[in-house]
């Protein structure tokens, strides 16, 4: 890890060596079948499969949606690092999980009964941010591998469609239902594949759910578990979807003392990295840098002060992505990498 920048921590970057070292965990589980976590519903005894032949794209990495991600972190470091010590190995496994027969594989899972809703919506917003990934690289292998993708992101976007007209209320936890996450992550793939339609979609639901929000609790947070701040998702995604002046004029009223000098939030302690609960607090510790970032890097003059706090939070956890502990690892770097690549934005 390089570190560069003012401020009470330093400004974490991503250089070669630090993605040379965080692309090894998803490349080590990407095909790992087990241990594994499957979270489905069996209609009867026949259901009763192996991980790879009911997700034989997504089978490893311990659970379907952390194998997503890992996928994508292994597309977007390909794509800002060509030159990674193991670039080959990585493209060999994306060539044989992402076959067009393998995501037909997945879609096929979707339609059995009650599987319908598996992975709403945390998997299904990583699912999208994989194709988004791949719309961004050019490169031959980033093609073929859209292509094969593109029904089961086809599928996504309809059961997004379908479903955000018919939730009341939106999810606010600090965990994998959170419906702000969602949405931001969406609308990010909405925006870069040039679905207008999609886009406003997750922009009314979120203007509607979140426009007259005031005085968010965030000294209630964390809870024991979190790997997502409610108030900083909420806050993040209507950076994307207001225009500025709304936006700040909106933030002023969401987090009162947020655009302040003498604003303070400390990182989230981890106090055992082997509980596989306990660690989600190294995650809510970069979503919360990667949250701050995008602040920083729209509204500088703003909410520049900012800085420190994001810097500590992802440098008090980097360090802790260690080889051997994989309540951690099959997981975490992703979410590193996507802090790192938001810290950059800040960045001259």
């Amino acid at each position: 890890m390089c570190l560069s920048g003012k401020g009470f921590a330093s400004t974490p970057v991503l250089t070669l060596q630090e993605a040379n070292r965080l692309v090894a965990m998803p490349l080590h589980c990407a095909q790992e079948e087990y241990p594994n976590k499957l979270n489905q519903v069996l209609d009867d005894a026949s259901y009763l499969k192996s991980p790879k032949a009911l997700h034989p794209a997504f089978y490893g990495c311990f659970d379907w949606h952390s194998s997503v991600h890992g996928h994508w972190m292994m597309v977007s470091l390909l794509r800002h690092f060509p030159e990674l010590a193991n670039s080959d190995e990585i493209r060999q496994k994306l060539k044989q999980n992402l076959t067009a027969q393998n995501i037909q594989g997945e879609i096929a899972y979707f339609s059995m009964p009650h599987s319908g809703t598996f992975e709403r919506t945390y998997g299904w917003a990583w699912l999208l941010k994989l194709a988004e990934e791949l719309d961004k690289w050019d490169d031959p292998l980033a093609k073929e591998l859209a292509q094969n993708l593109q029904p089961l992101t086809a599928l996504i976007v309809t059961k997004y469609s379908e479903f955000l007209p018919k939730l009341v209320y939106p999810n606010r936890t600090g965990e994998h239902p959170n419906t702000a996450f969602a949405l931001s992550m969406a609308y990010d793939f909405a925006l870069q594949t040039d679905n207008q339609p999609f886009a406003d979609l997750l922009s009314n639901r979120a203007k509607h759910w979140y426009g007259d929000d005031k005085s968010c609790p965030l000294s209630w947070e964390p809870n024991g578990f979190d790997f997502l701040s409610p108030c900083f998702e909420e806050l993040d995604v209507m950076r994307k979807v207001l225009a500025p002046a709304e936006f700040t004029t909106w933030a002023d009223n969401f987090l009162p003392g947020l655009s302040q000098k003498g604003f303070e939030l400390t990182p989230a302690k981890v106090s055992d990295r082997t509980d596989g609960k306990l660690i989600h607090l190294d995650g809510l510790n970069f979503s919360r840098g990667w949250v701050l970032y995008g602040l920083i890097s729209e509204f500088p003059e703003r909410y520049g002060h900012l800085q420190s706090i994001a810097d500590t939070h992802v440098t008090y956890s980097l360090p802790a992505i260690v080889d051997g502990n994989y309540e951690g690892t099959h997981w975490l770097g992703s979410f590193a990498v996507y802090a790192l690549q938001h810290a950059a934005l800040t960045q001259p």
